[in-house]
Order: structure tokens, then sequence, then C-alpha cells
């Protein structure tokens, strides 16, 4: 089934232009005669193509939280017994995403001509990433796709969780920084340079935080310019530089070690580990494959290191958790209870309960975080109001004795 956008005339005459679904060309042009539209126009809807990106940014406009919903109302249909290109065209009359909607129709023709799931899945890796194709995939060949689409919507509803508690965190930080680079861009280049005017035409020397407070609004007034190539060349620079391998090694060895911000990111890093890995063995995908697939999911490049070393020697037959504890950047906890798993058996359930301490300690973290910001950014904002009022109100009540 696909999508045909087409613009018309109906009965009366008036322009009409939206979609229809259909098996093929003719049906679509057959379901627009029988509602009495005169065609003038028709045409196929494709996604364009996705090939390249990937990881949990869901390019081209699909969001987590649509395709989270998609995942678990497809797994509903699987496990209601609906043969699997009926569960398509089920979900695309479900969806209201334009873009995903396309994409389903697209899978599902693929699926209908024999395709595997899995593989018309891995046509679009900015939408479905390497977890997911590989889940999916485990999935058909053990006849347990509608479990394995389960603990996906459930793995990706975590990792939408987590986003929005990082924006969540990260929001009011930003908004005040916003709201005080424009205060105080009003205030150095509308008010203080009509202060300075009646300063400078009394003669008298200025207090040092008035100085300050002049020479920072010159510095506005006078080479704005220079301040905005200044500001956007420096991101530019800092932007290609984290890119290069030695400049990226570099960045994400600093993260690991900044205050709060290393911890933060550690727990993250820990938590998307354990709950990638243990997802992705318990629907069956072979712990080497699991590794690589995990290994890319890691944001930290020396922790994403640690992981594949940690591959290498188990594809040796060696431990999954020494070269974890050699690397010094996970938590002992956490190699000691791959340890314990390795050797009893049940590396997944104690994976299973690392991950969930680990997003426990992140969300407490995360809430902690946001209480603690809130006050410094006004105490900050404060002290910053303050020096800039003293340093106005100070040379005025001198201007005002001296009249005096």
């Amino acid at each position: 089934m696909a999508i045909y956008n087409y613009k018309g005339l109906d009965r009366t005459g008036k322009e009409v232009k939206s979609s229809i679904t259909a098996e093929g060309l003719n049906q679509a042009k057959g379901k627009l005669r029988t509602m009495g539209v005169m065609l003038i126009e028709i045409k196929e809807q494709k996604s364009g193509g996705n090939k390249g990106g990937g990881g949990f940014s869901f390019g081209d406009g699909v969001s987590v939280e649509d395709l989270a919903l998609m995942t678990r109302q497809l797994a509903t249909l699987i496990k209601a017994k609906i043969q699997i290109v009926e569960a398509f065209s089920a979900l695309m009359d479900q969806t209201e995403h334009p873009k995903l909607k396309v994409i389903l129709s697209e899978i599902r023709g693929k699926v209908n001509e024999g395709t595997s799931l899995a593989s018309a899945l891995g046509d679009y890796p900015k939408v479905f990433d390497n977890v997911y194709v590989n889940m999916v995939e485990a999935g058909e060949q053990s006849g347990t796709l509608e479990v394995v689409l389960l603990r996906l919507a459930d793995f990706t509803e975590a990792q939408m969780k987590l986003k929005n508690q990082i924006k969540g965190a990260i929001t009011y930080p930003i908004i005040m920084m916003i709201i005080g680079f424009i205060m105080f861009g009003v205030i150095f280049t509308v008010v203080i340079p009509k202060i300075t005017k009646i300063f400078k035409s009394t003669g008298k020397e200025v207090p040092w935080m008035t100085q300050i407070c002049i020479d920072i609004s010159d510095l506005f007034v006078n080479y704005w310019w220079l301040m905005i190539i200044a500001a956007i060349a420096s991101w530019w620079g800092f932007n290609k530089w984290r890119k290069t391998p030695k400049g990226e090694s570099k960045w994400h060895a600093l993260l690991l070690k900044m205050p709060i911000v290393g911890e933060l990111s550690t727990m993250i890093n820990v938590s998307r580990f354990c709950s990638t890995l243990a997802t992705l063995l318990n629907s069956g995908v072979p712990i080497l494959t699991a590794m690589q697939i995990v290994k890319n999911l890691v944001a930290n490049v020396h922790m994403a290191k640690a992981v594949d070393d940690a591959r290498v020697q188990i594809k040796e037959g060696g431990s999954m958790a020494a070269p974890l504890k050699n690397s010094g950047l996970y938590p002992t906890m956490v190699t000691h209870m791959i340890t314990l798993g390795e050797k009893s058996g049940e590396l997944e359930p104690m994976l299973q309960i690392v991950s969930e301490n680990y997003e426990d300690q992140v969300n407490n973290k995360l809430s902690g975080l946001t209480s603690v910001l809130e006050p410094i950014m006004m105490v900050v904002m404060g002290v910053a109001v303050g020096f800039v009022v003293f340093a106005v109100v100070i040379p005025m009540m001198d201007l005002n004795s001296f009249n005096r």
C-alpha cells in the first residue's frame, strides 16, 4: 500500500489537494473517481531516502516519541496474531506523522515483496538504528518478534525519558543566560552610554566599578560586530577541533574530569551500556554483535574504547569485566556485578540491575542539579545587576553632592 498526493477538482469545480492510500496507481485513480474527483495531478509520496546517520537522534523529523508509540502499537498487533503486512497497514492509518506514514508504507511494500522486516527497517538508519534492526532480526529468527518489540518500546521510551530529563535540567540555565544577555546588552548599549556622557561632562574621576562598566559599554557599542565574529569563529573552530580524533579524545577526557558533568556523563554512559546490552542479549542477539552495537552507542570515546577492548577479550575467550575495570572509567560496582554475572551465567539480570540502579542515580542527580542551578543562577544574576547598579548609583550620588 502506497500514499499518493493528488490535486484535482471536486464535483463543484473547486480545487482540492490531499493524499490517499492505495495498493497501486490505478487503484488510487479508481478511488478518486468514486469520490467524484477529476484528477489534475497525482504522484506517489516517497520518503526521499534515509541512508546514513544512526544513533538515537531519529532524524528526518521522526521523534523518539513517534517511534516508541509506533513500536508498541506494532507489538500489540503482532501479539494479536495479525499478519505483518496487515499490521503495517493498520499502523499507517493510526500514525499522524506524515514522514513516518510514508516510511511505514514503503516498509510494508518491501515486506509484502518478500523482504525480511529487519532488512526493510535497515534501509532507514536515521529512523531505525542498529539496536532496533538487530533486535528485530533476532526476534524474527527466534519467533519472538512481539516480545522483542515490547522490549524495544520500553527501551526507546527509557531513552526518551532520559533525553527529556537532560533537556529539562539545562532548559532553565539556558533561558536565564539568554534573558541575562539581552538585559545586559540593553544596559550596556543604551543606558550606560547616556550616563557616561553625564559623568564625562563633570570632568570628575569615576570609581573603578563605573570605569569597568564604561569600558564594557564601549566594547559593546563600538565593537559589537567584532564580538559576534569572534564568537562565531570561536564556536566554529572549537567544533572543528572537537570533531578531529585528537580533539575528540582530549575533549571527552576533559568532560570526564569535570565536576558534576564528569560524574553525570559516566552515569549516563554506564546506564546506556548496561541497559542496551541487557536488552540485546535478552532478545537473542549474539554477544559479540551486541558489544559492537553497544560500543557505537556509548557517547564517550574512552569508555567506548574500553567496551571494544572487552569485545576483543570475549572473542579470545576472556572476561568482559577485566578490560572495563582496567580502563578505570567504569565504577567498581559495575565491573563487580558483571564479573558475578559472568561466573553465575546470569549476565543479563546483573546488567539490568546495574542499569536500573544508574538510571535512578541519573534521575536523582538531574533533579538535584535542577534544584541547585535555579538559586545559583538567581544569585549570579543578582550580583551582576547589583554591580551595575552600584557602579551607576555611587557616582550619581557624588554628582548630586557636588551640585549642592
